[in-house]
């Protein structure tokens, strides 16, 4: 088996997420134990309880999403030895792969995550984002075009095939709604996200980024991260910073990061967090590897046991 660990997104943000993972794991329950001392707010009085529109708010979201995903890793690990040969995480996520790679320490990363929330709530206002389903990246990419708000309107993920989110203001969104269906897509779903987030509007948040990375601690990576950014995997500490900061404005390139791993010959991705959002964008990308979520008490266990069992080589 070879083994890469994902996890989870901002929009797979749910009340409720990680309560039942504390329940049947010390391990996470000392995760969110942990987050709430770190930032001095209660992260799972947010998480467990919500309501539902002070979650969605991303200075709230950020923080959860990345303490469940820890907690899921932490109960995974407090099954037996979990030994990935890549992590990753779709943008936020990202900040719990550096946990789980042992690039930044978990009370780290909350610091920065907290930070980069903040910052991208400031700069969110007036913007948005949309799934886009149904159609293709190139073909996103023409009606963006089309409508001709370069500084305004980008791609900004490539999720699975037929599942692209597009970002900017709210008014370029509106405007590439109609044309989005005129070309062919299914649907254009607003994300419950508060900010036009990897796009060009996100420029002044990168900036400051590099400015808190450099208060915290970096160690360069046990297992190679496979960068939002550039989809390629990467141990340098410095690298990773560098590239950290600029996800935030860059597209995240999680089609071509599955596909790297998987040409690497990953077998098996597990994902962590709340939810099965990139189990269902891995199982579109590349059907033939094994994907599980970690996200309850049933789901941790299921995962465990698939762990424990050997599984062929299948990626090429």
């Amino acid at each position: 088996m070879s083994l890469a660990l994902l996890f989870s997104p901002q929009g797979s943000q749910a009340v409720g997420m990680g309560r039942d993972l504390a329940d049947a794991s010390p391990a996470a329950r000392a995760a969110f134990d942990e987050a709430d001392a770190t930032l001095g707010w209660s992260i799972s009085e947010a998480a467990w309880n919500g309501p539902e529109a002070f979650l969605n708010d991303t200075r709230q979201t950020q923080p959860c999403l990345l303490t469940t995903s820890v907690a899921a890793l932490r109960a995974l690990e407090e099954r037996g030895a979990v030994t990935p040969a890549f992590v990753a995480g779709h943008s936020v996520g990202e900040y719990a792969a550096l946990v789980a790679a042992r690039v930044l320490r978990f009370d780290a990363a909350l610091r920065l995550v907290a930070r980069r929330a903040a910052l991208m709530a400031e700069a969110g206002a007036g913007g948005g984002m949309s799934a886009v389903i149904g159609l293709d990246r190139a073909s996103v990419e023409d009606v963006v075009a089309a409508v001709g708000r370069p500084a305004e309107l980008v791609v900004a993920n490539d999720n699975a095939p037929g599942q692209v989110v597009v970002s900017g203001t709210l008014e370029a969104l509106a405007a590439a709604d109609e044309p989005m269906k005129a070309a062919g897509a299914r649907r254009v779903i607003p994300l419950p996200v508060s900010g036009a987030f990897h796009s060009p509007l996100m420029a002044g948040v990168a900036d400051a980024l590099r400015e808190a990375f450099a208060a915290e601690a970096w160690s360069d990576a046990r297992v190679p991260v496979v960068s939002n950014v550039t989809a390629e995997p990467t141990t340098d500490a410095e690298r990773i910073r560098a590239l950290l900061a600029e996800q935030v404005r860059s597209p995240v390139e999680w089609v071509r990061s599955v596909e790297r791993m998987r040409t690497d010959a990953v077998n098996t991705m597990i994902e962590l967090g709340s939810g099965a959002a990139l189990v269902g964008m891995v199982r579109r990308i590349a059907p033939e590897v094994h994907a599980h979520a970690v996200h309850d008490a049933a789901s941790l266990g299921a995962a465990a046991e698939a762990l424990a069992r050997p599984v062929e080589a299948t990626a090429s």
